[in-house]
């Protein structure tokens, strides 16, 4: 009797392992695969704003998004539908003089709604005194209406000097500018490095396999590169040596992984501040350390999204900032990050008001050129 049982239940497995087979094709790629959540939970709609929103960093200047006096313009429409008063575009370059252009064409549109900052053109760091002409440069490019300084991540990560070496983040050939934004009363937007998953393997460890899938030239792994770690302390040693300068960190300052240390820094550090732009991927995904450290350091906070201006996008950061809404997809407010979900924080109306806007009141009123 038992070899009979025994033998049905070999014969019904055997039936039944073409019918998983053929349920799993096993074509299905990781990269392809784009699961629907069942799960049901409750959905906030914000079209609007608790308060007036200053978008502390953006992209309107770029090539790639074409920019004119019709993009502009377009900028303009989706920010009113948004609640978003004013836009910080990064992308007012030295090199070539287009900072001009850019502020002909966002002042032509808007000068109280458009805040433009300049990138210093590095590729001249090798010329004599290359800081104190650039720095001077700047200078002029501030009383015509620049509010800012933008350095992209190139510096300490990929940027060489003409002898083939990398320019650190700490160059003394680039303190002369920092010291003349300090002087003007201009703060510097600095991304440097980015997430730890970019300087890891492209494994199947790695937590943004689908995104470096995508872009594989976003990989940072590899001896040709430094470390993230060197990268961000080069940084910090610019903080110190800098301190009337206000630095504002993209990207929850390059480490919203770890939010204890970049809350050190913060303590360390009176002239830094963060920004959360393209961040709340990481920040939704940890909702009561991320809620605790918005709270905690609400002074130090700038609201942005490094996200070409849509209204929808913004109010994803909405959603994520002022409900307790749970399990939602942030991919929306930016691209996709990683394939995990993230929940609102529920921030205080006094921490919303804070970052929103009165963070980059704060430091855009330290401008001495008035």
């Amino acid at each position: 009797m038992k070899c009979i049982v025994t033998y049905c239940i070999q014969f019904m497995v055997i039936l039944m392992v073409p019918a998983v087979l053929c349920a799993q094709s096993g074509d299905l790629k990781l990269l392809e695969w784009k699961p629907q959540s069942q799960l049901v939970v409750k959905e906030t709609r914000i079209l609007q704003p608790k308060f007036p929103v200053i978008d502390f960093h953006n992209h309107l200047g770029g090539v790639l998004s074409g920019f004119s006096v019709e993009s502009t313009q377009k900028c303009l429409e989706e920010m009113d539908k948004a609640g978003v008063v004013q836009c910080v575009s990064l992308d007012a370059q030295s090199k070539d003089d287009f900072y001009k252009e850019h502020l002909r064409i966002s002042h032509g549109i808007s000068k109280e709604r458009f805040l433009v900052f300049f990138v210093p053109d590095f590729s001249r760091i090798d010329e004599p005194d290359f800081g104190r002409t650039e720095a001077a440069k700047l200078e002029n490019a501030v009383k015509m209406g620049i509010r800012g300084l933008k350095i992209y991540k190139s510096l300490g990560l990929t940027l060489r000097d003409k002898s083939g070496e990398l320019v650190p983040v700490d160059d003394p050939r680039i303190d002369p500018i920092w010291a003349k934004c300090g002087e003007l009363g201009i703060p510097v937007m600095i991304h440097v490095s980015d997430p730890k998953a970019f300087f890891t393997p492209v494994d199947r460890y790695n937590e943004r396999y689908d995104e470096l899938g995508a872009h594989p030239n976003w990989s940072f792994y590899g001896d040709q590169f430094p470390s993230k770690e060197e990268i961000l302390a080069q940084r910090n040693r610019v903080f110190a040596k800098h301190p009337d300068t206000i630095f504002v960190g993209a990207h929850v300052g390059t480490l919203p992984e770890e939010l204890h240390i970049v809350g050190n820094w913060l303590d360390t550090y009176p002239n830094f501040y963060v920004d959360i732009c393209a961040r709340i991927s990481d920040l939704g995904r940890q909702p009561r350390t991320a809620r605790k450290f918005l709270i905690k350091y609400q002074d130090r906070i700038l609201f942005g999204t490094d996200t070409y201006p849509d209204a929808e996008a913004y109010r994803i950061y909405y959603r994520f900032l002022e409900t307790d809404d749970e399990y939602f997809d942030p991919a929306g407010g930016h691209h996709l990050q990683a394939r995990w979900m993230i929940y609102g924080v529920y921030l205080p109306d006094e921490t919303l008001e804070k970052i929103y806007n009165k963070n980059a009141k704060k430091i855009l009123a330290m401008y001495k050129g008035k």
